[in-house]
């Protein structure tokens, strides 16, 4: 699995139980084996995007706290890739 979507993956383990965007957006890294974030992202539709420019700020941020810089880039690739 490409590194930036199993953090992501990671992360979105926190969010399916209390969302089912963040649901189906974990069901999506499961079940494809993304070699790209681009491949990831073209699969998303606008609404699954809104709900990863909603959290990953936090995540980022979070991991910035947590002084994970390896965290932090590879959330930082996933995220750049949703613009």
């Amino acid at each position: 699995m490409n590194q930036p979507l199993g953090y992501l993956k990671e992360i979105l383990s926190n969010y399916t139980d209390r969302s089912d965007i963040g649901k189906e957006i974990y069901a999506i890294i499961r079940e494809d084996d993304f070699t790209s974030e681009e491949s990831f992202v073209s699969r998303l539709s606008n609404e699954q995007i809104d709900f990863l420019n909603k959290i990953l700020p936090d995540e980022i941020s979070h991991a910035q706290e947590e002084d994970d810089g390896e965290r932090v880039m590879q959330l930082n690739e996933v995220h750049e890739r949703l613009y």
